[in-house]
């Protein structure tokens, strides 16, 4: 990052430090759809906003992990921040982007933790993993919103038709956001988007909203061999613009009411965030983006 933006980025901070904590869990219906790539560059993406950002990560010990694709090593886990041995802030790795990493092995201790006491003001990404059920861990069920990525194939989106259908009886899902990575262009994009939401209307019982899409650009596989995310290695690029152009837009996505958990959250070490104080989410909105244009 270079000075600029990190002078940015930091007075940014400033002024969204008393907003909600907003928390989105970025999923995929199998491997290789996207979503760990998806995570990282939406995470480097809010940091340029000014946005303090933690990822928990489902996929500790496998391919996808972030980790690993960052090149970083966290402390500790979340197990490790749930039981007080580190805090959030002593366990987790920061990639040099500066977005934190905390593993998050899948669990029932997920239930007992609100992600939302770890990254107070912030954004908090869950790299979620959907088991061979098509369902979600307790973590990600506790997010605002699920943003599902997808490929622009048959099989994709053939694949993601019966996940969502799995979601749905499973969690009573009754809404989510999808992002559509790898298009050629934005003609693609709108006609799957389109298809996509009239049929889970139709079909599914789901509302489907599109929350953009990201371009093929082969500088993605140039900032996987660099260890980085593109929106890092390659700001300029096709995909970097897009993936900040959603980053942007999650701004404005709306806050939804929460269904109150099945048992009471387990308290955790704090985080080195202040304490939390809500401002209207109109103000903090109209503030981050006038800063950023």
């Amino acid at each position: 990052m270079t000075k600029l933006i990190a002078d940015q980025a930091d007075g940014l901070r400033r002024l969204l430090a008393h907003t909600p904590t907003r928390v989105v869990a970025v999923a995929a219906m199998g491997p290789g759809g996207g979503a760990t790539e998806a995570a990282m560059n939406l995470g480097a993406a809010l940091v340029q906003q000014g946005r303090d950002v933690l990822v928990l990560d489902e996929h500790g010990g496998t391919a996808a992990a972030i980790c690993a694709a960052w090149a970083i090593d966290p402390l500790g886990d979340l197990a490790d921040v749930a039981d007080r041995r580190l805090t959030c802030e002593g366990a987790i790795a920061r990639a040099g982007c500066g977005v934190g990493v905390l593993p998050a092995p899948l669990g029932d201790r997920h239930a007992e933790i609100d992600p939302r006491l770890l990254c107070r003001g912030g954004v908090v990404l869950i790299a979620a993993r959907i088991d061979g059920e098509g369902r979600l861990s307790a973590l990600a069920q506790a997010a605002d919103e699920l943003l599902l990525v997808l490929q622009p194939n048959a099989a994709s989106i053939t694949s993601a038709y019966a996940g969502i259908k799995r979601l749905h009886y499973a969690h009573g899902l009754k809404q989510l956001r999808f992002l559509v990575d790898g298009v050629a262009g934005p003609e693609e994009a709108q006609q799957i988007t389109t298809n996509l939401a009239s049929t889970g209307s139709r079909y599914l019982a789901v509302s489907l909203e599109a929350a953009g899409w990201v371009r093929a650009d082969p500088h993605l596989a140039d900032a996987r061999r660099l260890r980085q995310s593109v929106v890092e290695a390659f700001p300029a690029s096709a995909a970097a613009v897009d993936f900040r152009r959603v980053a942007v837009d999650m701004g404005g996505w709306p806050w939804r009411t929460r269904a109150p958990a099945a048992r009471p959250a387990r308290a955790v070490a704090p985080s080195s965030h202040g304490p939390r104080v809500e401002l209207p989410r109109a103000r903090a909105l109209a503030a981050a983006r006038s800063a950023i244009a």
